[in-house]
């Protein structure tokens, strides 16, 4: 064999190991990634997106259908969503800018309720882990107190059997 026909098979040799090596880096970093999404957490996330937004379509709804009609009802017939300002335009004259506050309004107004909503859902939560964490507790209690109760008459009946 000559010098390069050895280093054309040198080069093949390196190329197959170098694929070898590239589909090994690929399939682990493709195991992570499975690794990754198959994390509760990960899809637990993905979840949490999409109630969230469907929730905040509710919330819309409310807000514009239901709450903002009364609300203006009560401040005089006011709707939020015509209130603006229109302010002249400096740079060109003759134009105009108008800002739409009453879209500001809204949008506090769907904040503040989604706010609340999500504080009284994590309240209720919160309220049923603590109940159910003491009765565990109370359960936890009350069975240390019959072992010790056991452990009492089992010494007590030893002591007995020992004095005879």
């Amino acid at each position: 064999m000559d010098k390069e026909e050895i280093k054309k098979r040198l080069d093949k040799q390196r190329a197959k190991q170098t694929a070898t090596v590239k589909k090994v880096k690929n399939n682990k970093f493709l195991n992570e990634f499975k690794e990754f999404i198959n994390r509760g957490s990960v899809i637990d996330l993905a979840v949490g997106i999409v109630v969230g937004g469907a929730f905040t379509s509710i919330v819309n709804s409310l807000v514009n259908d239901i709450l903002m009609p009364l609300i203006g009802i009560v401040l005089g017939g006011i709707d939020f969503s015509t209130l603006s300002i229109t302010v002249p335009n400096i740079m060109d004259e003759g134009s105009s800018v108008t800002l739409a506050y009453g879209n500001f309004i809204q949008a506090i107004i769907n904040f503040l309720i989604i706010a609340f909503s999500i504080f009284i859902l994590i309240r209720f939560i919160n309220r049923t882990k603590n109940a159910v964490v003491k009765k565990k507790e109370e359960a936890e209690e009350k069975r240390e107190k019959e072992e010790l109760v056991l452990l009492r008459e089992i010494a007590e009946e030893l002591k007995k059997a020992n004095k005879k």
